[in-house]
């Protein structure tokens, strides 16, 4: 007699998060070598993109700004050039070159009193233009034009590498799983009793909490939430999302979460729908294929892109 399957969960600290790597199976000491694989596959991606290591590839690109094109492997490569392509879609609101940004101007804490003067603002995101970043396909090499820019994979690492780590425990044979880095998750196949994955979409007023649910599989999902991260300033509050275009935090939205085939974009389109406002952020959204939108507003207002279902 087989044994029932079982959800099989393991939580550790990657790419400076929290990712949680669940897998369905009948045997538990299979489940945990096909979750030490997957584990270990973010790990590989993690020393190929971070900043905090100075013979990353990221980090030889960034050191060689305004100096010369650095061949980088083609993953790399390929990594950048579909961030460039989000980067044209969403009119530069997703940008991999805002690692140029000053941290001294945003620290989001009890200090900050004020926010910067609109100039000093600017000058601080004057290095953020995707379009610095050149791209030799033959060659492979990646060049920043201007010195001191700096890029860096905050907003679609996390996705990618859940991603990966989702294909090799799938080419490992395992049917039904999910990979969630912190809040930014992807899932396939079916619950140990037939059913799709549930996600919840986090309460912007209390991040532990629930706002609503939806059921997907072979789906991922991606919230950027401005409600763990914030200063009022003036009886106004302002997010740690900053407008690449203008230095400023922005302001309205509490929330975004992102539903489409693939965590990379899920993660990666969450911020920018942030940042391009309600109206415009939809609208994109809905001239694109298998993706949804769900947004809340600082008022706890619910907008929802033209397919969805919430429960």
């Amino acid at each position: 007699m087989t044994e029932a399957k079982t959800i099989f969960k393991r939580a550790c600290k990657l790419m400076g998060n929290r990712f949680e790597l669940s897998v369905v199976a009948d045997d538990e000491q299979w489940a945990n070598e096909k979750i030490d694989a997957g584990i270990a596959e973010i790990q590989r991606i993690e020393k190929l993109l971070t900043t905090f290591s100075d013979d990353s590839e990221t980090n030889r690109v960034n050191l060689n700004a305004g100096i010369k094109p650095v061949e980088v492997s083609r993953e790399t490569f390929s990594l950048i050039q579909r961030s460039l392509r989000i980067s044209a879609l969403t009119q530069g609101a997703f940008d991999i070159s805002y690692g140029s940004i000053d941290k001294r101007l945003w620290n989001f804490d009890q200090q900050m009193t004020q926010l910067p003067n609109k100039e000093t603002a600017k000058n601080m995101v004057r290095l953020i233009n995707y379009k610095n970043i050149e791209l030799d396909e033959d060659k492979c090499t990646v060049y920043l034009r201007e010195k001191g820019m700096r890029i860096g994979f905050g907003g679609i690492g996390k996705g990618y590498a859940a991603e990966r780590a989702k294909q090799v425990m799938r080419s490992q044979g395992v049917e039904s799983g999910v990979v969630n880095a912190s809040g930014d998750l992807t899932t396939w196949g079916l619950r140990p009793d037939g059913k799709e994955w549930t996600i919840a979409i986090a309460n912007p007023n209390a991040a532990h909490e629930a706002f609503s649910y939806m059921n997907i599989s072979d789906m991922a999902a991606a919230t950027s939430g401005n409600y763990e991260k914030f200063v009022v300033i003036d009886g106004k509050k302002y997010s740690h999302t900053i407008d690449p275009h203008t230095g400023l935090p922005i302001r309205g939205i509490k929330s975004v979460t992102i539903i489409t085939t693939n965590a990379e974009l899920a993660d990666a389109m969450a911020t920018p729908v942030t940042i391009m406002g309600i109206n415009a952020g939809l609208d994109l959204i809905n001239q694109m294929k298998n993706i949804e939108a769900i947004i809340i507003d600082d008022d706890d207002k619910l907008y929802t892109s033209k397919n969805i279902d919430i429960k």
